[in-house]
């Protein structure tokens, strides 16, 4: 009798440590996943201004400027590369719905109080803030990368003025550390001879993060009742639809001419060196936001979303080895001080979204 019940109690023991094993790799994979996530999105700005120099687009930033205006060609062009990139994005997603048999539920979800509420969040975020971030990435360089990082921390500002959510003295100082990195990577712009340029992008990319906060406080709730899958179909395409139906029709009034971004959609659409690589980066968007949303399910939205504000690393990272290593072009190198912000840009992005001791607190407690 005592034989049997050693053995029951033995093969409980065994199951609840493979039952905590299992738990713990679930939760490393999912670290795994949203680190991913960030590097890709990291890929996804490099590849982004690959495309933006090939093909057509080299005539458009050329020399000879091809006879477009400085408006046309500082702002509109970016419009249309984040356009063309969220339209391939898009073509991903719903290409893995239908593989995933989940098309016909994201047809549903696009009338549905969520759907609308990510399609709001997606114009803010897509349209807007992508836009901002592509014009700032043209004028200052990757530097401004770690600057829209700043996202998580406006998000918990908003977050605090819309939805009267908390932020403790630990969001505090995670807010306060992204802040002096900003500011630290910002002064690597005081010097040079278009500084002043500089400068400006850098206040566009901090649109870029207002409106990124914007969307991650406002869709944060909308995107817990939607198949994470589904959720991207409506984000990207939207952002798509926003792009080249409403903002640069938009520009093209501005700019005086209607007809313009038609034009320049169609030659950008028809270069295929060009789109080649946005349909690269139009993939790693995907990816990004694929891995985020998984990544967070499986480690939690507050970790999941500092291993996703690892791009502000990854992105001048891989616009360096793709662009100036790779291809030799100009202007993609960063000074040393530019890369230690970028790493205490991440330093506060995972204290604002968790407490880091309780990274060594689940491990005791999986230990005992």
């Amino acid at each position: 009798m005592s034989r049997i019940a050693s053995e029951t109690t033995t093969k409980g023991k065994d199951a609840i440590s493979l039952m905590r094993e299992m738990k713990q790799n679930f939760f490393k994979k999912g670290i795994m996943i949203g680190l991913f996530s960030g590097a890709s999105y990291g890929l996804y700005t490099a590849l982004l201004m690959m495309g933006m120099k090939r093909g057509v687009w080299e005539d458009w930033y050329g020399v000879n400027k091809s006879g477009l205006s400085a408006f046309v060609i500082v702002y509109l062009l970016a419009s249309l590369g984040n356009a063309i990139n969220d339209t391939c994005s898009a073509f991903w997603a719903i290409g893995n719905s239908v593989i995933q048999g989940k098309f016909k539920d994201f047809l549903r979800c696009l009338n549905t109080k969520p759907g609308r509420t990510i399609m709001l969040a997606a114009f803010v975020g897509g349209p807007i803030a992508g836009t901002a971030y592509v014009v700032a990435l043209k004028m200052a360089g990757s530097i401004v990368v770690p600057i829209s990082a700043l996202c998580p921390a406006i998000a918990a500002i908003l977050g605090k003025i819309f939805y009267k959510q908390e932020i403790s003295k630990r969001m505090g100082l995670g807010i306060v550390i992204c802040v002096l990195a900003s500011f630290l990577i910002g002064s690597t712009g005081m010097e040079g001879e278009f500084s002043k340029v500089v400068f400006i992008g850098f206040g566009i990319a901090v649109i870029a993060a207002i409106g990124w906060g914007f969307e991650g406080c406002v869709a944060g709730y909308a995107s817990a009742m939607v198949d994470p899958q589904i959720g991207i179909c409506i984000r990207q395409l939207s952002s798509g639809i926003g792009n080249l139906f409403i903002v640069l029709p938009l520009l093209g009034i501005m700019a005086g001419d209607i007809n313009i971004p038609i034009d320049l959609a169609v030659l950008a659409f028809t270069s295929p060196s060009a789109m080649f690589w946005f349909v690269l980066s139009g993939l790693a968007t995907f990816l990004t936001f694929m891995t985020w949303y998984a990544g967070n399910s499986m480690c939690g939205a507050g970790l999941g979303t500092a291993c996703n504000g690892t791009y502000s690393f990854f992105g001048p990272l891989f616009c360096y080895l793709i662009l100036g290593v790779m291809n030799g072009i100009e202007g993609w190198n960063l000074p040393l001080v530019a890369w230690i912000g970028a790493v205490i840009m991440m330093i506060g992005i995972l204290i604002i979204a968790m407490n880091p001791l309780d990274l060594f607190r689940k491990k005791k407690q999986e230990v005992l």
